[in-house]
C-alpha cells in the first residue's frame, strides 16, 4: 500500500503545511501507521520540486506533534502511539478551508469534496497542480513521480 503526497503549488497554503496536513491525514485514516517510513528530506524535496528546508520544515512539526520519530539510520518513520488529536483535526480543516477559499469554491462545493473523502471517492473539482510523491509503508521509501 502506498500513501500519496501531493503539493500543490498554486495554492495560497504553504507547502510545508499541506506536506504536514496529507501525513496526519493518512496517519489518521490508517494509510499509515507505526514503524511506515518516511522518503529523506531530500528525496522527497527532490519528488515535489521544493527546497529541501520546506520538508525539514514539515518534518520537524510532525516530529514535535507527535506524529513522526527520527531515528538514527532508520530515518523518519511514522512513531508509534501516533494519533490525530482534535486540534491537529482543527488545523488541518483550518487549512482545507484556506485551499478552497482560494481556489474560488464555495461551502457547498468544499463539503461536497469532504464527502467525497470520507467515502473515498475522487475528486471532480480542481484538478492538482504540481508534483505527487509515495509514501512506501515498512520499506525503505524510494519516491516516485505521478
Amino acid at each position: 500500500m502506498t500513501a500519496q503526497l501531493e503539493v500543490d503549488l498554486t495554492s495560497g497554503v504553504p507547502a510545508y503545511e499541506q506536506i504536514r496536513t496529507q501525513v496526519v491525514a493518512h496517519v489518521a485514516a490508517g494509510r499509515l501507521v507505526a514503524g511506515d517510513r518516511l522518503p529523506t528530506i531530500r528525496a522527497l524535496a527532490t519528488d515535489l520540486g521544493l527546497a529541501p528546508g520546506t520538508v525539514a520544515r514539515a518534518f520537524h512539526e510532525l516530529e514535535a506533534e507527535g506524529v513522526v520519530e527520527t531515528r538514527r539510520r532508520a530515518g523518519t518513520v511514522v512513531a508509534a502511539g501516533a494519533s490525530v488529536p482534535t486540534d491537529v483535526a482543527r488545523r488541518a480543516a483550518q487549512v482545507y478551508v484556506a485551499a478552497v477559499r482560494a481556489a474560488g469554491l464555495d461551502d457547498a462545493e468544499a463539503v461536497a469534496l469532504v464527502r467525497g473523502a470520507l467515502l473515498g471517492g475522487q475528486s471532480e473539482t480542481p484538478t492538482r497542480t504540481g508534483s505527487g510523491s509515495s509514501v512506501t509503508p515498512n520499506r525503505a521509501a524510494t519516491p516516485s513521480r505521478t
